[in-house]
């Protein structure tokens, strides 16, 4: 009952599936689904586990729009009370995140919230904000601040 419910919860299954959702074949490496439908498969082991620690590597590079914003919208209700790591290339995936850590050649350069880090002067990570163009950069600016509002 609980492999459903977290199936439903990252809409791999719908409410009136039933148990035959769960006798779906699961190929080598999982190559019968597709690469969101893999990611959410990870998202609903995660729910099952109950991680206090979850470790996001490019959850959503390779997953269309949609996907990408019913992944960000479960990590920020269904894992908002855990400690969630993320290797992002997405700037919009971490500008509400209480802290973020930034990497140059392999090397931590910034680490703080993103809004104070978007003031600091030289900030490599204003200047990749920036570098977005500027409807994007206000547009992220405005995410960052909104989390430091709350």
């Amino acid at each position: 009952e609980d492999v459903l419910d977290a199936l439903v919860s990252v809409r791999l299954a719908g409410d009136g599936d039933g148990y035959d959702v769960l006798d779906r074949v699961v190929e080598d490496g999982g190559m019968n689904y597709s690469v969101g439908e893999r990611q959410l498969l990870c998202l609903a082991q995660a729910l099952l586990n109950k991680p206090i620690v979850l470790v996001m590597d490019e959850a959503t590079a390779s997953v269309d729009g949609e996907t990408d914003a019913f992944i960000q919208r479960m990590l920020r209700t269904r894992f908002k009370n855990i400690t969630l790591l993320t290797i992002a290339h997405r700037l919009h995936t971490i500008m509400d995140y209480d802290v973020i850590l930034v990497m140059d050649a392999g090397k931590a350069v910034e680490f703080g919230p993103p809004s104070e880090l978007l003031e600091q002067s030289g900030s490599l990570f204003a200047e990749l904000v920036n570098s977005t163009g500027e409807e994007s950069s206000k547009f992220l600016r405005e995410m960052s601040l909104h989390h430091r509002i709350q």
